[in-house]
């Protein structure tokens, strides 16, 4: 058996047996197998959490999704986020003829076969999300956005050849120095705590031998981690809530209400003016970024109609109103969230797929609505200042 990207640890008698693996690579698959079936071992190890097993073992979840549960619940701009995140791995396992996380559903399938036990050894990817986001200022969120964004309309293809290397120490010791380096934020919560929270799980995997899969660039980590006691309970903690985005979202309603109000009784026609700049840059650019998701146009009508109201409550998003019109009059059938998977693999595909076309109405117009308020919001001043 290759010993290739494979690490052994032995710690207080009990013999840990790390796999690097590349989440499309077929070669990887065909090693989990290997090493499973020759090591025979008590627990296997999969870098996965509830959530993710389910939807990688599920390849129907999609049918159960309630979009209107989705908008209510505010996760359109998640569960966008998401299907961008994983469209470029899922084009890239296409390319190559295999199923997105087939060595973890391999890991799973040998551990069954060996009557080894699985073990979710990943941290739940909500709280991931959510420690991450928590840890970045407005530049770090606009940057990361942008790169989900690039690796959407990105027609980048790798070999399986270059796919490989990637698996080995050097190669993975590069592309994290370079991470760190461009986004020192993401790569704590994103990479070193999951090091700390996987070692950990995998440390105290019943039995005397562990088989664990892994995505390779967690292997460094690991292996230095598992040492040591992790806390589990400070590595799942989510971060409190800043209270300034809640402070400024409703402070800056209050003042435009107030401009307005005192503009209006010092001088009608300007109040006149700077109400109609409210309306007129909030309601158009909403129901712009509503037509740029290819909203229905009652879906547009909305995001028109909404968003001058819903921009001056914190607690509204015209995004929401539009993509629950979207979703009445354009309801998903069962096919949409079958083909859902194999529509995020492109650019077309996501506008195309009534599933994603709701997601994407609810942010554009979102986007759209707070370009609007802050426009609007600017000229307003220019007014009262001019008219002082």
């Amino acid at each position: 058996m290759s010993e290739e990207n494979i690490t052994r640890i032995t710690l207080d008698n009990k013999e840990y047996i790390l796999i690097g693996t590349a989440h499309v690579s077929k070669q990887s698959a065909e090693q989990v197998k290997e090493v499973i079936e020759q090591e025979q071992p008590d627990s296997v190890c999969v870098e996965l959490d509830k959530q993710r097993y389910e939807s990688v073992m599920n390849d129907n979840g999609w049918r159960d999704m309630d979009i209107f549960q989705v908008i209510k619940q505010k996760k359109a701009t998640l569960l966008l986020m998401n299907l961008a995140i994983s469209s470029f791995q899922k084009r890239m396992a296409k390319q190559f003829g295999i199923k997105s996380g087939q060595e973890m559903i391999q890991g799973i399938e040998s551990a069954e076969e060996t009557g080894a036990e699985l073990v979710l050894a990943d941290r739940n990817i909500q709280i991931t999300f959510s420690r991450i986001w928590g840890s970045m200022g407005l530049k770090g969120k606009m940057m990361l956005l942008s790169q989900v964004l690039a690796g959407v309309f990105s027609q980048e293809t790798i070999s399986e050849e270059d796919l490989e290397k990637m698996k080995s120490k050097d190669a993975i010791d590069s592309v994290l120095n370079e991470f760190s380096e461009s986004f020192p934020a993401l790569k704590r919560p994103l990479i070193d705590e999951r090091d700390q929270y996987l070692a950990q799980k995998i440390k105290h995997a019943p039995g005397e031998k562990v088989v664990a899969v892994l995505g390779a660039a967690h292997v460094p980590g690991i292996t230095k981690e598992i040492n040591k006691e992790q806390d589990l309970k400070k590595l799942t903690a989510r971060p409190p809530k800043s209270k300034l985005p809640k402070i400024i979202g409703w402070s800056i309603p209050l003042l435009v209400i107030a401009l307005i109000v005192y503009t209006f009784i010092t001088n009608p026609d300007a109040g006149w003016q700077q109400l109609l700049s409210w309306l007129i840059w909030n309601g158009s650019l909403s129901a712009i970024g509503a037509i740029i998701a290819l909203g229905h146009p009652v879906a547009v009508l909305t995001a028109l109609l909404a968003a001058p109201i819903t921009s001056l409550n914190p607690l509204m998003a015209a995004g929401w109103f539009a993509g629950f019109v979207q979703a009445l009059v354009r309801k998903p059938h069962v096919a949409d969230f079958e083909s859902l998977s194999d529509d995020v693999h492109t650019v077309k595909g996501f506008w195309h797929n009534k599933v994603t076309r709701i997601l994407l109405v609810i942010v554009f117009a979102n986007i759209g609505s707070a370009l609007g308020t802050f426009i609007a919001g600017t000229d307003i001043i220019r007014v009262f200042i001019q008219h002082l």
